[in-house]
């Protein structure tokens, strides 16, 4: 009898796209992050509503697919450490950021 694990897995966050990725269709923002262990990312729409969160990879990697606008990228570290960057996704395009906490 095999069993397999439930849920669902997000892929590994790496500075190169998954394969696959069509950036005519896409927009994109990834970033690093410094100075953290552990950390999240949180994607804010233009209203400050929260959208989606990633654990930030062990190098420091996030990555969201979005639509294209004005978004808040929310680093949040350990001990209470939050630091908020805008950025604008550009259809086509990879926005990236380094955030240093």
């Amino acid at each position: 009898m095999t069993v397999q694990a439930q849920g669902c897995a997000a892929p590994e966050q790496t500075v190169a796209l998954p394969a696959g990725i069509d950036l005519s269709t896409q927009a994109v923002i990834q970033g690093v992050v410094s100075g953290a262990g552990t950390a999240y990312a949180r994607l804010l729409d233009h209203s400050g509503e929260f959208t989606g969160e990633v654990v930030v990879s062990d190098e420091g990697i996030f990555r969201f697919f979005a639509a294209p606008g004005q978004w808040t990228v929310r680093i949040i570290a350990g001990g209470g450490v939050t630091k908020d960057v805008s950025v604008e996704a550009k259809l086509g395009e990879v926005s990236q950021l380094a955030v240093a906490v």
